[in-house]
């Protein structure tokens, strides 16, 4: 007897692959304009913006979703403290708009969640549509007594704990944690003086 056949699915440009890996420093230019595409121009004055200004995201939490060559999709994670227990925020995750029925963000998520884990994290909260992300565990049943520095709906406050109990009656808001990004040092051009 033998074993069936798979079919042959003949990849059109729309299906191609896509592959994650860690983000790059090349990255940084075409992120910046997918995160612009996808949030607009008002993303830097997000409540959940306070928690990443001037500040790293945790280290091996940074991915950049790349297909033929371009960068789709990327997402972040960053240390917080929320309620004095130590977590991370996720955010942003962003997939280019051509892009967005091929799973990336799906994927980015998924991975995003098994590194954060692998790192020996214990929680994630992030801001987000409770439908799509209770599919990878999020809700808001431990968020209850959390705040964020700006105005937030409280329904889109989502957690996943990957140490059962590690946010039990966490109260308070949440805190950036994490390493500060140096100060870009400005230089200015010499000015000439009159003899």
């Amino acid at each position: 007897m033998t074993a069936p056949r798979k079919p042959q699915i003949a990849l059109t440009s729309e299906a191609a692959p896509f592959a994650i890996r860690a983000e790059r420093a090349a990255d940084v230019a075409t992120r910046e304009a997918l995160l612009d595409a996808c949030f607009g121009e008002t993303r830097h004055s997000r409540t959940c913006q306070r928690l990443r200004d001037g500040r790293a995201p945790a280290a091996g939490l940074a991915l950049s979703a790349m297909r033929e060559g371009k960068l789709v999709g990327t997402v972040r994670l960053w240390h917080v403290s929320a309620g004095d227990r130590p977590a991370l925020v996720l955010g942003p995750l962003a997939v280019d708009p051509a892009c967005r029925e091929l799973g990336i963000g799906a994927a980015l998520m998924q991975q995003a969640l098994v590194a954060a884990r692998a790192r020996g994290h214990e929680a994630v909260i992030l801001l987000g549509d409770g439908p799509y992300y209770a599919r990878f565990g999020f809700s808001a049943a431990k968020t209850g007594a959390l705040l964020l520095p700006g105005p937030f709906e409280r329904e889109r406050l989502l957690a996943i704990e990957f140490t059962d109990g590690v946010l039990d009656g966490a109260e308070g808001m949440i805190v950036p944690t994490g390493a500060a990004l140096p100060k870009r040092r400005v230089v200015r051009p010499l000015q000439a003086h009159a003899a």
